[in-house]
């Protein structure tokens, strides 16, 4: 089920076009051109459901990779269909949702295509509100993730380095989420740790510890306690290949 352009809130159910694992498109966004980094969530719905604890209701994901400007699963606590705070003295279930990758930027931003993808800076007014709202945060489940490289190979083209989790299949990015005309998430980031300091990185996405403890803390924890968790992922439990390519299957790995 594909959609020309960015849909409203009426497109969001039937958001997702057919995985690129099955030889399927996905509708992108013009905001979001220029592809800055990838990732890919190759289970469909019902597995990421039950790895999150989530309900997932009719969610047609099937697995496959995610661009910016696309949409794709995250796993939030919030209200159903509208944003706000919970209910008093109500731990509300965790649903799997779809979302578009790349939040709108804020108006002092001259070009507004460009979405913003990642939380460089949680202190930052623009990210703040959200973030210390736990009814905002996300997670972002994914098995597999690209960034570019600073270097090339020997013919010159550009290297992908694509990272998985050695010590869970399915992980969780560390996301949130604005109430935008079409509701869209970005990634958080921290300093990188080793394994990203030799890729030329400054940044890595933050994952959270594969631990249910961790999940709730980021998804129902106030903020003092659930940025604890903005730290970077140890090099040794993760894995990683490079690919120059041009494709994002993330086959190096």
């Amino acid at each position: 089920m594909g959609v020309a352009q960015c849909p409203g809130r009426e497109g969001i159910p039937a958001a997702y076009a057919r995985s690129a694992g099955s030889g399927g498109t996905r509708p992108e966004c013009s905001r979001a051109k220029r592809v800055t980094t990838l990732y890919r969530l190759d289970a469909p719905a019902r597995t990421i459901a039950t790895a999150f604890g989530a309900r997932s209701g009719l969610d047609p994901w099937s697995g496959g990779g995610v661009s910016p400007g696309q949409f794709a699963p995250i796993i939030t606590a919030g209200r159903e269909f509208i944003a706000g705070p919970r209910p008093a003295g109500r731990r509300l279930e965790r649903r799997m949702i779809p979302r578009l990758w790349g939040v709108p930027p804020p108006p002092s931003v001259q070009d507004v295509t460009r979405s913003v993808l990642t939380v460089r800076n949680p202190d930052s007014p623009f990210w703040i509100g959200n973030l210390r709202n736990s009814e905002f945060r996300c997670l972002v489940p994914a098995s597999a993730f690209m960034v570019w490289g600073a270097g090339t190979d020997i013919e010159g083209k550009r290297l992908r380095h694509w990272f998985a989790c050695a010590d869970q299949p399915l992980f969780a990015f560390a996301g949130v989420w604005k109430d935008s005309e079409v509701p869209s998430f970005a990634i958080v980031t921290c300093v990188p740790n080793a394994m990203f300091r030799k890729a030329g990185r400054d940044t890595m996405p933050v994952i959270l510890p594969a631990d249910a403890q961790a999940q709730d803390d980021w998804l129902y924890a106030d903020w003092n306690r659930a940025s604890r968790l903005i730290a970077p992922y140890s090099s040794s439990l993760m894995r990683e290949g490079h690919d120059s390519s041009g494709n994002d299957t993330g086959s190096a790995l």
